[in-house]
């Protein structure tokens, strides 16, 4: 009797992982620091250990390899003949939609300084203030989330400090987005591209506040040196997507990220968290085909 399907599938995306890597001359460690992966879990991938790895988790992979999802994916995809889904063109000739995370998947994380200040007594504006001066550093992936902690601890004048166990439980799901996701999955290839710091993607998905789709690309700051509105992240962006920069189409809650993405000669849509549901059905409109 063969193998269970699933086994099989393991086996040829981990093999798949291996070779990309090899090709890319990289050891596993180095591909591990990279795309923020423990040793043990990127070993038993590549082993074929692990039958249903998080494919935000290949997806980071993938991108570390500066290869596209879809590419990665393409040996389990062969061998299990599935039939691929057709994808629409908007009537504004977009083909491929990229979502932000923070304010536009989730709600604002604001309410993490204010648990910080009551905790330890200290104000919530000195907090907020620390966070954002090194923000940008961590997203970047020039600083260690671990580093940052410190920083983050010394400043305030406590023993130690975790951020992620503030971030995560002051995240919540914006469900209309959520919703709209699942639909746009359907009918157009979607991507993530957020400014984030190291395993929050991850994290949030095992915590279901991310929609839990079939990515196409997922472009994590913390992993690409760069953050928006830097052009080179719009780059990245583009390189992975592999069309032309006017089929896409951004939504993001930050106008300033929606302008430069403009510049490069993107569609945007802004996306209002204090109105999700409208957000959402402009978003569908924006895309009828």
């Amino acid at each position: 009797m063969g193998e269970p399907t699933d086994v099989k599938d393991s086996i040829q995306l981990g093999k798949a992982i291996q070779r990309a890597r090899q090709d890319a001359s990289l050891t596993q460690q180095e591909l591990c620091n990279a795309a923020h992966l423990s040793y043990s879990t990127l070993a038993k991938i590549e082993r074929g250990a692990i039958k249903t790895p998080s494919v935000f988790t290949v997806a980071r992979v993938a991108s570390v390899l500066n290869m596209s999802l879809d590419t990665l994916l393409s040996p389990v995809i062969d061998t299990k003949a599935r039939p691929t889904s057709i994808k629409r063109t908007s009537k504004g000739g977009v083909t491929f939609v990229y979502v932000d995370i923070n304010g536009c998947l989730v709600r604002f994380f604001d309410m993490a300084f204010t648990h910080i200040a009551r905790e330890h007594d200290v104000a919530s504006d000195v907090v907020e203030t620390v966070f954002w001066r090194y923000n940008d550093a961590v997203c970047r992936g020039d600083m260690p989330l671990a580093d940052f902690n410190v920083a983050l601890a010394e400043h305030l004048g406590i023993a130690s400090m975790d951020w992620n166990s503030y971030y995560l439980p002051a995240v919540e799901a914006i469900k209309p987005m959520h919703d709209t996701v699942h639909w746009l999955s359907k009918h157009y290839k979607i991507g993530l591209l957020s400014n984030i710091m190291p395993g929050q993607i991850d994290a949030m998905i095992s915590r279901g506040l991310l929609p839990n789709v079939a990515y196409d690309v997922i472009v994590d700051s913390s992993t690409q040196g760069a953050i928006k509105p830097e052009e080179r992240m719009y780059e990245i962006a583009e390189q992975h997507a592999c069309i032309n920069p006017a089929e896409i189409l951004l939504v993001d809650d930050s106008r300033t990220n929606l302008m430069a993405a403009e510049h490069r000669g993107w569609k945007v849509l802004w996306f209002n968290d204090m109105h999700p549901e409208a957000s959402a059905d402009k978003i569908k409109n924006a895309l009828e085909f």
